[in-house]
């Protein structure tokens, strides 16, 4: 698909927009005055593959834990989310952070947006704008009533002309909101606007099951337009939870650059012979730890010889059950059976010898 053209934008030693692959980002969950577990849960989320982490920081105080990470030695681009407060802001890019984001409806006024400004200028930083449907300034609710999509489109469109005026260019701009539809149309209009990379995202959007669908809708619809630079899928749920699914995301489009393991697996029916939904549940947590280093593995797990053997055969390896049994396919051709207690094991044992070949 073709992507929208954008401007680049540097954050560390990742680059958003352009022709750069798009990235998945995710957000710490613990108080970053502790900068230990702040630490250990990105070092987690380096370790699933997140590539930028943002770190909510309520005071300067904590402003610290930025240069507490990077002396731990993670090299991942880490971002200072900012409320209210300018002066966190400087803080933090004094303490070394590598993106920050305010938020228009409540950083305070254009001076105090200048100086955030000057100060990322002079590190060397960009500034991602980051509008939510919440928090619109009171000025854009009174004239539309609502936080609607044009509101929301309109608050960052300013804000983006402000920093603008200030001499400041390196912006990204995330738009966000609880109601899908309000964030698909407020982004594609933004995207319509401008040449700034855009992150995308649905903010509140509930637990792992309907935080997932609300983003794959959302976000999915969006990068399908060519729309969308980086991206978080907020979740109730852990972080790493976050940064599987949004690879999962990508890679659904064709979009995930990066090695992985790809399950393919039918949604079942009275054909069925053998347990498919409680194994494609255990093979999935069984390579959620698996490094394919680089590789892309696609592994079948099918019900019946219907389908079976024809999407065995556009996987890498995979099974096609039969009455408590399976039928192993490797490049789409047979090459033995396995009983169904093991039927796990000798998959988890395929991947393992793939990602091993030379």
């Amino acid at each position: 698909m073709k992507r929208r053209k954008t401007r680049e934008v540097r954050v560390r030693n990742i680059t958003i927009g352009g022709s750069s692959p798009i990235t998945v980002q995710s957000m710490t969950n613990v108080p970053a005055h502790d900068f230990e577990k702040t630490y250990l849960q990105a070092a987690s989320l380096a370790a699933k593959g997140c590539d930028i982490i943002r770190v909510a920081v309520p005071d300067e105080d904590a402003s610290g834990v930025f240069d507490f990470i990077r002396r731990r030695g993670l090299d991942l681009p880490l971002v200072a989310d900012i409320h209210f407060d300018y002066k966190i802001a400087l803080a933090c890019v004094r303490a070394g952070a590598d993106k920050i984001r305010i938020n228009p409806g409540n950083i305070g006024s254009a001076e105090k947006t200048r100086e955030v400004a000057s100060a990322c200028r002079e590190a060397g930083i960009p500034i991602r704008i980051g509008v939510n449907s919440g928090s619109l300034e009171k000025k854009l609710l009174e004239k539309y009533g609502s936080p609607t999509p044009e509101a929301i489109a309109e608050s960052a469109l300013e804000q983006a002309d402000i920093l603008e005026s200030f001499g400041f260019s390196d912006i990204v701009i995330s738009i966000k909101s609880s109601d899908t539809a309000k964030m698909i149309a407020a982004s594609s209009f933004v995207a319509s606007q401008c040449d700034y990379p855009l992150h995308l995202g649905v903010t509140e959007a509930g637990d792992s099951y309907t935080g997932l669908v609300k983003n794959s809708v959302g976000i999915g619809s969006l990068l399908s337009s060519g729309i969308g630079d980086t991206i978080r899928v907020s979740l109730t749920a852990s972080p790493e939870e976050e940064v599987r699914a949004g690879k999962e995301i990508l890679r659904s489009l064709g979009l995930y650059e990066g090695g992985g393991i790809n399950i393919i697996s039918c949604p079942t029916c009275g054909r069925t012979k053998i347990g498919v939904i409680d194994l494609t549940s255990e093979l999935r947590k069984r390579i959620a730890d698996i490094d394919a280093k680089g590789k892309k593995i696609n592994v079948a797990l099918m019900g019946c010889v219907v389908n079976g053997p024809g999407e065995a055969r556009e996987a890498n390896f995979g099974i096609a059950g039969g009455d408590g049994f399976g039928v192993l396919f490797k490049n789409g051709d047979t090459v033995g059976r396995v009983e169904e207690e093991d039927i796990i094991p000798t998959l988890l044992q395929m991947i393992d010898e793939y990602i091993c070949e030379i």
